[in-house]
């Protein structure tokens, strides 16, 4: 069933058309500008946004001069096309969410990821460029240009049977016409021209969301070297080499990424076992009373960024934060002790970074490889004195936590693994990291030290649970 079309009116007064389907995180998917109908595109099987409603709730938009928007708006500028995603976005009320985008949508998203660091989840960027010059180095790419001016059939009927790549003449015909359905001639070259000047290479250091890149090595417009310089540009993304065509594959390699999947949405026991973090900072109440609102909530935005820092550089998913504290989860307990000690580190020492080089080399030294982190900033204003210094107790249990949705509609964890853990943080002192037996005994062999500290008895729980103290100062 196709999605309903609804508008949204940029700030420059341009009509986009938007749907939104499927169930799950919220993902806004950016087009290709020129290549996006918001009715058609749910019937293409090459399109990503149908596969993506089932593993997220896709919103998905048309660009301006395309497909159901304002057709006579043809301004194909990077800041026309920022304004059309901000539009999308606000319409459909959404505050925190994945972005995806492919090909052209990439250098969008990019400037949208990097200008606004807290909306974002996850960011997704498949086959993707930087800059014009990524382009260039294909055959394909000086061919469609030398085209550009023939007959808008056969050039549409040029595109889809030759230059695309499809295997064969039926899929590639199918192709030509969604284009023509998509966007006039006049419309495609003023998109063509204004992407020359698109160059988001500055932008991709100032990406702090947790970032996949994927690329085809089978694509004919973009060699696997453009999608390896978004990734090293973007501190800490992970990159993903992937077959152009198996478009069906995405969505379970997005999910998982992402940290969910249809057993988690549906409220059923999380098909792998996950490994759960929970940060407090100590006497919080009592450091606002000393510094004031103001001079308080910039320690705790420095705490929030140490902890987010330390969650994308060891591959931790964010589930929510509590004022003064964290939640997330892994999907290994090595990398979230990694995680865990790496935030200690940073808050004993502000001038270290919260990469896995910080950590010892038997424990760095994980199967996944996860990319260094940024190293960390000090605050624009005076930091507060040692008195005031920031001391977070963590806490680590593990188990097959419920996942479902909250009373608001995100992603939530529930069940015995998860209130242990928080129960264990809770004991702790600032400073410390406090984890159950069975974290200790999922990590054994990994170069982590361990203090016992006994049978300790959480609250609501009737049985004493094995606490040990994790030695993380070097």
């Amino acid at each position: 069933m196709e999605p309903q079309i609804r508008y949204a009116t940029t700030s420059d007064g341009v009509s986009i058309a938007y749907a939104q389907t499927g169930e799950g995180p919220d993902l806004v998917c950016v087009p290709i500008a020129w290549q996006t109908h918001a009715q058609l595109m749910w019937k293409q099987k090459w399109a990503p946004q149908p596969l993506l409603a089932a593993e997220f709730r896709v919103t998905a938009y048309d660009s301006r001069g395309c497909g159901l928007s304002q057709r006579d708006a043809r301004d194909f500028s990077l800041d026309a096309m920022l304004l059309d995603l901000e539009a999308a976005v606000g319409a459909a009320g959404l505050e925190r969410f994945v972005l995806h985008a492919y090909y052209d949508g990439v250098p969008v998203a990019v400037r949208y990821a990097a200008g606004h660091p807290d909306r974002l989840t996850h960011l997704i960027l498949s086959d993707g460029w930087a800059q014009i010059s990524d382009y260039t180095q294909t055959g394909v790419f000086e061919m469609e240009g030398a085209l550009r001016e023939m007959d808008w059939v056969l050039f549409t009927d040029t595109l889809g049977r030759v230059l695309a790549g499809f295997d064969n003449a039926e899929d590639g015909t199918a192709f030509a016409e969604y284009i023509r359905a998509c966007v006039s001639q006049e419309g495609y070259k003023a998109a063509a021209a204004a992407m020359t000047l698109w160059d988001v290479s500055s932008d991709l250091s100032r990406i702090t969301a947790p970032t996949l890149v994927t690329h085809s090595p089978g694509s004919k417009w973009l060699p696997v070297e453009s999608g390896q310089r978004l990734a090293a540009g973007i501190p800490g993304a992970v990159f993903r080499l992937h077959d152009v065509f198996e478009v069906e594959e995405m969505a379970p390699i997005f999910a998982e990424f992402c940290g969910v999947s249809p057993r988690a949405r549906a409220g059923l026991p999380a098909a792998a076992l996950q490994t759960i973090l929970f940060t407090d900072v100590e006497g919080s109440t009592a450091l606002t009373d000393r510094l004031g609102d103001a001079a308080a909530r910039e320690v705790m935005r420095e705490h929030e960024r140490i902890t987010r820092e330390a969650l994308k550089a060891h591959g931790g998913s964010e589930v929510k934060t509590m004022g003064d504290g964290f939640m997330a989860s892994f999907g290994s307990a090595t990398k979230a002790l990694e995680c865990a000690v790496a935030i200690q580190r940073a808050f004993a020492d502000p001038n270290r970074g919260v990469g896995v080089e910080q950590l010892p080399n038997d424990v760095s030294n994980s199967d996944e490889g996860v990319a260094v982190a940024q190293p960390l900033r000090a605050p624009a204003s005076s930091k507060p004195s040692a008195e005031d210094a920031i001391r977070v107790r963590i806490g680590l249990n593990a188990g097959e936590p419920i996942a479902e949705d909250d009373p608001d509609g995100r992603g939530d964890l529930f069940g015995t693994a998860v209130i242990v853990a928080a129960r264990i943080a809770a004991q702790a002192h600032g400073g410390e990291i406090l984890v159950s037996d069975v974290v200790r005994q999922l990590v054994a062999g990994k170069g982590f030290l361990f203090n016992d500290r006994g049978e300790q008895a959480l609250k609501g729980f009737e049985d004493p649970v094995r606490v040990w103290e994790v030695q993380w100062s070097e």
